[in-house]
């Protein structure tokens, strides 16, 4: 059953790998946008932006396009690891969870752990480039960073990091990473194989002619619905993170239902789902992006999803 598990893991990690680079190539800047409005929006001392609109036209205004990419080079490398891991991972377990056989009806009780367990080792990886990538993206418009304080680079931000905080420092927010990336992703999976069942199963009972294209269509309605329910179950722990990845003060509070309690005391529930239009707005898009990618990437490669 080993070798039956194994002889084509390395084909869920190569397909994995090219998801993660089409969900960054999507989402980027939606995200930059909720990076900032969460910097912003939560801390009483920043420019406040009244919509997600208002912070992408100030971003395009004073910064361009290349304003919405801040931090890209570090999301393109730790999403294209992160892909390959996570689906990689979760194709594996959940294998190895149904006994080294494909299912055809999916399994709560085999896609929840498998995609909890997956997400909570990618978080050992996404927290350092997610830490560097919002450290990034705060800079720039309305940014009260001071110039001398400012990151060059991807790389001078991971090495400044390191230099005042430790190597401990670049793992700032591990906790809210964690928990976001297990609880996120057993809900985006869940989602997503369940939903993808159930209308594989009604496309072919209802047509003779089943193409590519309709498993295109799939995979955008899927994999955009299940990005969706991931960040509507866990933006506030998003909303944590980021502001405990780019605090100032070294010495901050990490855990993130601390934090979270502060900012609802401050700006209430709606602080906590700071972010949330533009979230929502790169959640289906990129979401869907990635699951099309893999689904054709495992199609070119030669294996046959369950």
């Amino acid at each position: 059953m080993a070798a039956e598990i194994s002889s084509s893991g390395y084909k869920e990690y190569v397909a994995g790998l090219l998801a993660g680079v089409a969900a960054v190539a999507t989402g980027h800047p939606f995200d930059t946008v909720k990076v900032k409005l969460q910097k912003h929006n939560t801390e009483a001392h920043m420019i406040h932006y009244r919509s997600g609109l208002h912070c992408t036209a100030r971003i395009l205004k004073t910064e361009g396009i290349k304003g919405l990419y801040r931090g890209a080079t570090s999301s393109f490398i730790g999403m294209a690891v992160e892909g390959s891991l996570f689906f990689g991972i979760y194709s594996q377990t959940k294998l190895y969870l149904q006994g080294g056989v494909q299912s055809g009806e999916p399994r709560l009780q085999v896609i929840v752990p498998s995609a909890a367990f997956s997400g909570a080792i990618i978080s050992f990886v996404l927290g350092p480039t997610e830490l560097i990538k919002c450290r990034m993206q705060i800079q720039g418009t309305d940014s009260l960073v001071p110039m001398s304080s400012r990151y060059s680079s991807p790389l001078d931000c991971a090495l400044k990091t390191v230099k005042t905080e430790g190597v401990k420092g670049i793992f700032r927010g591990g906790c809210a990473t964690f928990l976001r990336e297990s609880i996120g992703n057993a809900v985006f999976l869940s989602v997503y194989e369940n939903v993808r069942y159930h209308m594989h199963s009604n496309i072919k009972a209802s047509s003779s002619s089943y193409s590519n294209l309709a498993d295109i269509g799939i995979g955008i309605v899927t994999g955009g619905l299940g990005g969706v329910a991931f960040w509507l179950t866990v933006l506030p722990l998003d909303v944590a993170k980021t502001l405990i990845q780019t605090d100032p003060d070294k010495n901050c509070p990490r855990n993130p239902f601390r934090v979270l309690h502060s900012v609802y005391r401050r700006a209430g529930l709606k602080g906590c789902y700071t972010g949330l239009g533009p979230t929502i707005s790169r959640a289906f898009p990129a979401n869907a992006a990635t699951i099309v990618a893999w689904e054709l990437a495992l199609k070119m490669l030669g294996t046959k999803r369950d």
